[in-house]
């Protein structure tokens, strides 16, 4: 007789299921896909044993028939012959704009400048990164679904902690694509905290250096029974391997007096160039002696090309990128306020932390060895693939809590053009974070809303993130409507804003899909400038803040003219108007905000008689007609 199964209530009938779900590591030289097996993270291989995934897809055109295109290995081994159509580092066009990418004119393919972001030409037509992307993820989906024989529940995807809304949005976009179901997206410094922070039982004050083919990040995390903290954030996600291999191959061009015939090189010439740069960086990390040098010859369409380097030569060659990467550090640290001394281990990821530069100039700044017991490669892809196992249910009883944060403030536009910051940067996400707001004019019905992010005062100087109305407010006087607005920012660190009267409770709600192509100069930009433009900042907020103040107080001197300008002579009367003429004229030509607010202080003291009038006329007009017995 076979067994009934039964089950609790609200629980599988099956106790031994468990969800596919996985950790996905899409990098700018390559991706990974990994997974928790029988309790430990492990990257998944495909079907020869490989767990590097080249990031790379070529596209084929419509009469040389096949698939339409060929990805990972298989492009790759094509990038010289075809560099025009074999797309690599298709993550540094991610939410961009062509404008915004560095160096865009040296890459193998043509970039093309369309609205939103930027798009490639190939044989196959344009392809936006957001396509080629998705051909990556889709691969990894299939790896995955095949060496588990089950559909996949979802997946935890990282993104350098430096991605904006625009980028991170345009990755969950081609995630979507790939038909993969984004269960959160974290940052891969953070991923590689929970790697080390589960594997080792660490705890304490951490930074995390990730330096990645493509993008670099730095994170201090405190990580504390289980709660992964990240305390500041910063780095650039336009400096990676790719640039210590191009500023290599520009240096030996310049040793040999050609660095302007590498301007005008062929794209195949010069695709054939960067990979002899890249297999001479490989090969100088595994060499002891700093006087042996690296030789390699390259044939080109134009005759030969000679390397021959040593490990001195390549420290000379990319000072300035390590020097950059140090330069991030000190940010970070300055953000979290703390010292280097304070830091309890430094932990290296990315392949290009293999780099002996690297890991020596890490080591001086810090004063101590960094920790690379985990394949560097690998262990972003093993940490989001255990946040993605608790977050599928399969590890219910886990104690892990991630606590990420965001790069820039957040806030919205207020009168005279001026930011309220509602969420102020490195706040810790997913947050919901509010401020009550009033109406300006008497008898507003509708409120405008921008919203902005960014570390200045003025709205000018902060990007534009989205704009919405709030419809259907009561007519009321200025300032009585009582208008919350609150900003969520999910996991994945997108942002939704909504807007509540009150009273009424009529609500308007957005959801900000930014306009893809914030660049990390302009990020860097934005937190340098907050510093070192805070004194004139402030200046100018003042100055704003005292114009309104004017405003308003000339905007209620004209209301309550209009309401009983009777009970005044015609010289009182004429002596107030040229008390709001002088207010105006200060306010719209001086600079000085002392000198405003001394102008609508003159006017305020001259309103004195007038506003004790309409107050008697007021107590006048509510006594009429009762007896003092009804009092």
């Amino acid at each position: 007789m076979a067994l009934l199964q039964i089950s609790e209530p609200g629980q599988s009938p099956d106790p031994h299921q468990r969800r596919v779900a996985v950790g996905i590591d899409l990098g700018t030289t390559h991706s990974l896909v990994a997974a928790v097996r029988n309790g430990v993270a492990e990257c998944l291989p495909d079907d020869q044993g490989r767990h590097l995934l080249p990031s790379a897809v070529r596209y084929l055109s419509s009469s040389s028939g096949g698939a339409g295109r060929v990805i990972g290995f298989d492009a790759l081994a094509a990038q010289v012959q075809d560099p025009a159509n074999t797309l690599v580092s298709i993550k540094r066009l991610m939410g961009r704009q062509r404008a915004d990418v560095v160096q865009v004119d040296q890459l193998p393919y043509t970039v093309l400048d369309r609205p939103g972001m930027a798009t490639v030409q190939t044989v196959a037509g344009e392809k936006t990164p957001v396509e080629v992307s998705a051909e990556i993820l889709a691969t990894l989906r299939f790896r995955a679904e095949d060496t588990f024989d089950d559909e996949l529940f979802g997946a935890v995807i990282t993104v350098p902690a430096y991605f904006d809304d625009a980028q991170r949005q345009a990755t969950k976009d081609a995630a979507q694509l790939a038909g993969i179901n984004v269960l959160r997206l974290i940052n891969e410094p953070t991923a590689a905290a929970i790697a080390y922070g589960l594997d080792n039982a660490s705890e304490g004050t951490y930074a995390v250096y990730d330096l990645g083919g493509g993008t670099f990040d730095i994170s201090i995390l405190k990580l504390s029974q289980g709660v992964f903290e990240v305390v500041a954030t910063g780095g650039d996600s336009a400096l990676g391997g790719d640039d210590y291999d191009r500023a290599l191959l520009q240096w030996v061009m310049a040793q040999q007096g050609r660095a302007a015939w590498l301007d005008t090189a062929s794209p195949t010439d010069r695709a054939a160039l960067q990979q002899a740069a890249k297999r001479v960086k490989e090969r100088l990390s595994d060499v002891k002696d700093d006087s042996e040098s690296v030789a390699e010859n390259v044939i080109l369409s134009s005759g030969e090309a000679c390397f021959d380097i040593n490990k001195r030569d390549f420290a000379q060659a990319t000072q300035p990128l390590t020097a950059r990467t140090l330069t991030a550090v000190r940010k970070a640290l300055r953000d979290a306020k703390l010292g280097k001394d304070v830091i309890q281990g430094v932990v290296l990821v990315g392949g290009s932390t293999r780099m002996p530069v690297v890991r020596e100039a890490v080591a001086e700044f810090f004063g101590q060895t960094p920790l690379t017991n985990l394949n560097p490669d690998e262990v972003v892809a093993l940490g989001a693939a255990i946040q993605a196992n608790q977050l599928a249910g399969n590890n219910p009883d886990g104690d892990l809590l991630l606590l990420d944060v965001i790069p820039l403030s957040l806030g919205i536009e207020t009168m005279g053009g001026l930011v309220e910051r509602i969420v102020p940067r490195n706040s810790t996400i997913p947050t919901a974070l509010a401020q009550d707001f009033t109406t300006y004019k008497d008898g507003q019905t509708a409120l405008a809303l921008h919203v902005v992010q960014g570390e200045r005062d003025l709205v000018a100087d902060c990007r534009s993130l989205a704009r919405f109305e709030l419809r259907g407010i009561p007519p009321m006087a200025a300032g009585a409507a009582r208008i919350r607005v609150t900003f969520t920012i999910d996991a994945d660190g997108l942002l939704s804003v909504a807007a509540k009267e009150q009273g009424t409770g009529i609500e308007a709600r957005i959801d900000v899909k930014p306009s893809y192509g914030l660049s990390d100069e302009q990020i860097a930009t934005m937190l340098q400038e907050s510093f070192t433009t805070a004194q004139a900042d402030m200046q100018a907020r003042a100055l704003v803040e005292a114009r309104v103040d004017a405003d308003r107080m000339v905007e209620a001197t004209l209301s309550a003219l209009k309401a009983d300008g009777d009970l005044l002579g015609e010289q009182e009367r004429a002596d107030m108007e040229a008390l709001m003429a002088a207010l105006r004229h200060t306010a719209s030509t001086s600079t000085d905000a002392a000198e405003v607010e001394a102008a609508t202080q003159v006017l305020a003291k001259g309103t004195e008689s007038f506003a004790a009038m309409r107050m008697n006329r007021g107590i006048a007009r509510a006594l009429s007609g009762k007896h003092i017995e009804t009092m």
